[in-house]
């Protein structure tokens, strides 16, 4: 995903700078020992909900994140099931929530009336 130029530049900071030494993969981990990724829904909720009022936005948290990741991913084209792969569904179906947020592509998908257009 593309990211914004003060984004990468923070999370740049923190992997190469910040991160805890571990040995798991994923990107953010526990401050606390041990060092292992973050599993609970509402933990992630928390930091999220105090990363956005530290840069002093109100009103956001991880739903809108996914869902402004999944309508920009859209919107560039990417395949559904990618889409679904990235923000962590098991069944690509439940991506389809996101199609109501890029009516281009949704116009896109549907076909001439057989009957010509109805006034």
């Amino acid at each position: 995903m593309p990211l914004a130029p003060a984004v990468l530049e923070a999370l740049a900071e923190y992997v190469l700078n910040e991160r805890p030494d571990s040995d798991c993969a994923n990107v953010f981990v526990r401050t606390k020992a041990p060092h292992v990724a973050y599993v609970d829904h509402a933990t992630i909720c928390a930091a999220t909900e105090r990363a956005f009022a530290v840069a002093g936005l109100r009103g956001g948290g991880t739903q809108m994140l996914r869902h402004n990741a999944a309508s920009k991913m859209l919107r560039a084209g990417t395949a559904m099931p990618i889409i679904s792969t990235v923000l962590g569904y098991a069944d690509p179906d439940s991506t389809s929530v996101y199609m109501e947020a890029d009516e281009d592509r949704m116009r896109s998908c549907v076909l001439p009336h057989p009957m010509g257009a109805i006034a």
